[in-house]
């Protein structure tokens, strides 16, 4: 490798993308194609970085596999900051097997966590916690470890692990200062300050308050019976009922759960959970057939009971019922939620990610932009959607993720 390469490498890996083209900007052999790439998806321009490496990894001979994979991997970080989660895992995992048998140990380190950095945002996180339990990252440089604890702290507030967090952010704000690239700093401070932000909305009878994600761990470990309106299930300390796809079920519920220890009267129940302003004996009759069938449901938790004027919840076991409301009263907030990170998503990567259709996510952000909550750039298959996060609130609970195993 020449010096001027050497020195445009050096650039790139203190994070200054300028300096690192001034050495290579001119040149058009593969590694300054792949240096080039590097500096410009650093600068922010994603399409133009995707093309240079791209080429890079194409001008590579065969005999060049590191080198190769190498590009690879870059081209996998390059779509990952552009929110293409779309791309073959096969083939970044490919790359980082050549690095590993050719002894780059830090390059496919990378490519690991570029891996686990996806599966954290699609919500595949029994697989993230595999892949970071067989890494020991005392040998990673600053830049690499801050990024693996990043991952590893994301996993921990996805868990409601609040104490593993701490220590994986305060790991990462340390390795990131000894980096001292000014942009790994901000993303690390950044996702400590979701920590310090409210989580969810408390609501009983008597209160409503906004509380932290610390205090909805120790809520989830209490004896309390929870409907969490954020993620759609119903739990005590031992069990957990998913009702993701019965929202005419969790409706009910949340009402029921709002009001104890007092009950909900039909005309309520009837309004919120069929949208209707009017109630006649087939709504009543209705009604009582969903009450049915989420008695049936909750049966391990707790009773439903037919009271004068409607019905009530009545827990076997838990002392109180709580329930978690998101922090924000948005229709479509699991796609805010995902918006709120300020990077560029595609339709195809909300959807796959959210675990829903393209053209679900496509109405969701139609509605979200005509009242202005988001907007988008770019045409065709190149269109991205961006938001600036709201201030003051986390989204952490509204994130993808399957539900705790008990």
């Amino acid at each position: 490798m020449d010096s001027l390469v050497t020195s445009a490498a050096r650039s790139l890996a203190a994070g200054d993308p300028l300096n690192a083209l001034k050495w290579v900007a001119l040149r058009d052999d593969p590694p300054a194609l792949a240096l080039r790439g590097i500096a410009m998806a650093q600068l922010g321009d994603l399409a133009r970085a995707k093309t240079l490496v791209r080429s890079a990894a194409r001008a590579f001979g065969a005999k060049e596999a590191v080198s190769r994979a190498k590009c690879i991997v870059a081209e996998t970080e390059i779509a990952l900051a552009s929110r293409d989660l779309g791309w073959p895992a096969k083939v970044l995992d490919q790359a980082r097997l050549t690095l590993e048998a050719h002894g780059d140990r830090i390059n496919a380190a990378h490519a690991r966590n570029l891996e686990m950095r996806r599966l954290l945002l699609i919500g595949r996180l029994d697989e993230v916690e595999h892949a970071l339990a067989g890494i020991d990252p005392a040998f990673f440089p600053p830049a690499l470890r801050a990024a693996h604890e990043l991952v590893a702290a994301g996993l921990a507030m996805r868990r409601l692990r609040t104490k593993t967090a701490h220590a994986a952010l305060a790991t990462a704000r340390q390795a990131a200062a000894r980096a001292g690239i000014p942009s790994l700093i901000a993303e690390v401070e950044s996702a400590s300050r979701v920590l310090d932000t409210p989580a969810a909305r408390l609501c009983t009878r008597t209160e409503e308050r906004l509380i932290l994600l610390e205090e909805v761990e120790a809520l989830t470990e209490s004896k309390a019976l929870i409907v969490d309106a954020c993620r759609y299930i119903v739990r005590d300390s031992g069990t957990v009922i998913p009702l993701t796809s019965r929202p005419v079920l969790f409706t009910l519920a949340r009402l029921l759960g709002t009001a104890w220890p007092g009950d909900v009267s039909r005309d309520e129940l009837i309004a919120e959970a069929f949208r209707t302003r009017f109630s006649d004996d087939s709504h009543r009759a209705r009604l009582r057939v969903e009450i049915g069938r989420l008695r049936k449901l909750l049966l391990s938790l707790a009773d439903i009971n037919a009271t004068e004027r409607g019905f009530e919840l009545m827990p076997h076991k838990a002392p109180e019922v709580i329930v978690l409301a998101r922090p924000i009263a948005e229709k479509h907030a699991e796609v805010l939620a995902l918006l709120d990170d300020d990077e560029p998503w595609s339709t195809s990567a909300l959807a796959l990610a959210l675990g829903t259709s393209q053209r679900t996510v496509q109405r969701a952000l139609e509605s979200l932009a005509a009242s202005g909550k988001v907007q988008s750039f770019g045409r065709g298959r190149a269109r991205r959607w961006m938001t600036p996060p709201v201030p003051g609130f986390t989204t952490t609970l509204l994130l993808p993720a399957p539900l705790p195993d008990n």
